[in-house]
């Protein structure tokens, strides 16, 4: 497998933002677990008191499908649901629907690429629970699309109490998402959050709680949502659009846009708002709309 520093490039079938051919997404996946098991051999070397527990969570799985399931297994697993079944219903999932670990993938990328303390595949793999939250949801979105709602109930029910993470298993959710920190993350059972999205800590995509049916957001690709943000409603989020940390969006956001504010505020005003040519979900840029927005001196 290989194991350069480099990734593959994307291609017109292969990439995290859409659909990628099948053997684009065979290259990427054995580039990412072939890094992966590199990492965990280097880091086993360097400290010998993980070195068992690489081996049991990586070293030991001929795949990153098998790796992943073992580990959620025994993350999510509790007295009265076991692991070895909990691996069982992960490893189906991620071996029969090539989708899942297609999303996998960009979403390892993702915390790489995105969050400058992502040290390591590895370590996104075997500890950022925000991507672990997003892996297991996958699974529980698609038993419930499979009617198997009992069990994709549960299995949200555990993903919270262990992650403190709480996405309803009907939430659709794309690829290359990164859920950074992810503490108190909320995301009701209607909504929708397109590729490349980044979302930060106590982010809530909610209700309004006066309305039944499709009453939650609607989030566009490359969309950046800054911590404490809370959305309410069915509203639609523009692609590349950003919210800032703290605000309360209630109505539709533009894409390219700034949200900012307590009720949120388009920065540059309603008419005429400052748009933005990167994609704040990719570039992670929380505070370039500073000099425009205020006059905010310390």
């Amino acid at each position: 497998m290989p194991t350069s520093s480099s990734p593959p490039k994307p291609t017109a079938e292969h990439g995290t933002g859409g659909g990628a051919g099948v053997g684009g997404l065979y290259e990427e996946e054995g580039w990412v677990w072939g890094q992966i098991k590199a990492e965990a051999r280097r880091d086993a070397e360097s400290e010998p008191a993980l070195a068992s527990y690489l081996y049991s969570t990586i070293l030991s799985h001929p795949s990153l499908e098998r790796s992943i399931s073992f580990h959620l297994g025994n993350k999510l697993c509790s007295s009265t649901l076991l692991s070895t079944l909990l691996y069982d219903l992960f490893l189906n999932a991620f071996s029969s629907d090539r989708a899942l670990l297609s999303a996998t993938v960009a979403d390892l990328r993702a915390a790489r690429e995105r969050d400058p303390a992502c040290v390591s595949y590895s370590h996104c793999l075997l500890n950022y629970k925000g991507f672990l939250a997003c892996q297991a949801h996958r699974v529980a979105h698609r038993l419930w699309q499979q009617s198997r709602r009992p069990l994709a109930l549960a299995l949200q029910s555990r993903i919270a109490d262990v992650f403190a993470v709480d996405i309803h298993p009907a939430a659709r959710i794309g690829k290359g998402i990164l859920f950074d920190h992810a503490t108190g993350v909320v995301v009701g059972e209607t909504a929708v959050i397109g590729n490349n999205v980044s979302i930060l800590h106590h982010v809530t995509l909610g209700g309004t709680g006066k309305v039944g049916g499709d009453r939650h957001p609607k989030i566009g690709d490359g969309v950046l949502i800054g911590a404490g943000a809370t959305i309410l409603g069915n509203v639609r989020i523009g692609e590349g659009a950003k919210i800032g940390a703290g605000s309360v969006v209630l109505i539709d956001v533009p894409p390219r846009t700034t949200a900012v504010g307590n009720p949120a505020r388009l920065v540059g005003g309603k008419e005429k708002p400052s748009k933005h040519e990167d994609v704040p979900g990719e570039s992670m840029d929380h505070t370039s709309f500073i000099s425009e927005w205020s006059d905010y001196i310390i």
